[in-house]
C-alpha cells in the first residue's frame, strides 16, 4: 500500500543515464515542469500546459512523462514509449520538452526527480506546474511538504475540480504562501514555498473519459 509522507534523500550518483537527458539548461533560465502519467496525453493537458508557460513567462515547459504512477493502477497505463509520443502528438513549439528524466534518474516519486533537477542544473529556476484536479489529492503525494520547500508551484484551473481544490488539504496548509495571480510571472525567482492559482478559459478533456470511448470503441 502506498503511504504519504516525508519522502527520504535518495542518492542520484553511479548512474551515468541521469547525466543524459536529451535537452540541456542554462542558468538564468525559467523553467516549467509538468509531470504525470500522461495516460493518454490530450488537450487539457497541453491547456495547461501553454497556460503556465504563457502566464509565468516561461522559457521551457518539461514534460515528465512518469514510468508508472505509485497513485494509479498499472493495469490500464500504457507503455512508457506509447505515453511519450502520445504527449509528442498534443506539444508544439520548442519551448516544450518530452522527457522520460524520471526513468533515467530511476526516480519513483517527484520529491526526487526534482532535488535531482536542481542539483544537475543549478541556477535554473524551477517551477512544479499541475492542474486543479492534482492540487485536490496533492496531500497524498510523497513528501508533498517538501515539494512545496523545494520550488514554487504553478496550479492551473481545470473543470468541476477548481473550487474544491482550493479548499484541498495542500491549498489549506499553504494558504500563506499564495500569491495573487497577477503577480504570476514573479512566480519563478520567488522562494519557496510560494504558489499561484491560475484560472482562465478550461478545456474539458480527461484522460479518464478517453480511456472510456478508447475501451467502447469510439474515435
Amino acid at each position: 500500500m502506498w503511504f504519504a509522507g516525508a519522502a527520504r534523500r535518495r542518492p542520484m550518483a553511479g548512474r551515468p543515464a541521469a547525466l543524459q537527458l536529451g535537452f540541456d539548461l542554462r542558468p538564468g533560465m525559467r523553467v516549467g515542469l509538468y509531470g504525470g502519467s500522461f495516460n493518454p496525453a490530450h488537450e487539457g493537458h497541453a491547456h495547461v500546459a501553454e497556460t503556465a508557460r504563457r502566464r509565468l513567462g516561461l522559457d521551457r515547459v518539461i514534460w515528465l512523462v512518469s514510468p508508472q504512477n505509485p497513485l494509479k493502477s498499472s493495469h490500464e497505463t500504457a507503455s512508457l514509449a506509447e505515453r511519450m509520443e502520445g504527449v509528442r502528438r498534443v506539444v508544439s513549439g520548442r519551448s516544450m520538452i518530452v522527457s522520460d528524466a524520471e526513468t533515467r534518474f530511476g526516480s519513483q516519486y517527484t520529491i526526487d526527480t526534482l532535488r535531482a533537477l536542481k542539483a544537475r542544473f543549478p541556477g535554473v529556476h524551477f517551477v512544479w506546474i499541475m492542474g486543479a484536479d492534482s492540487l485536490a489529492t496533492f496531500h497524498r503525494w510523497r513528501g508533498w511538504t517538501q515539494i512545496m520547500a523545494e520550488v514554487p508551484v504553478a496550479v492551473v484551473s481545470r473543470p468541476w475540480i477548481s473550487l474544491k481544490s482550493r479548499f484541498s488539504p495542500a491549498a489549506r496548509r499553504f494558504a500563506h504562501a499564495r500569491a495573487p495571480s497577477q503577480q504570476a510571472r514573479l512566480l519563478p525567482g520567488a522562494d519557496p514555498p510560494r504558489w499561484v492559482f491560475l484560472t482562465g478559459p478550461l478545456n474539458f478533456q480527461s484522460s479518464s473519459a478517453l480511456r472510456e470511448r478508447m475501451r467502447q470503441g469510439g474515435a
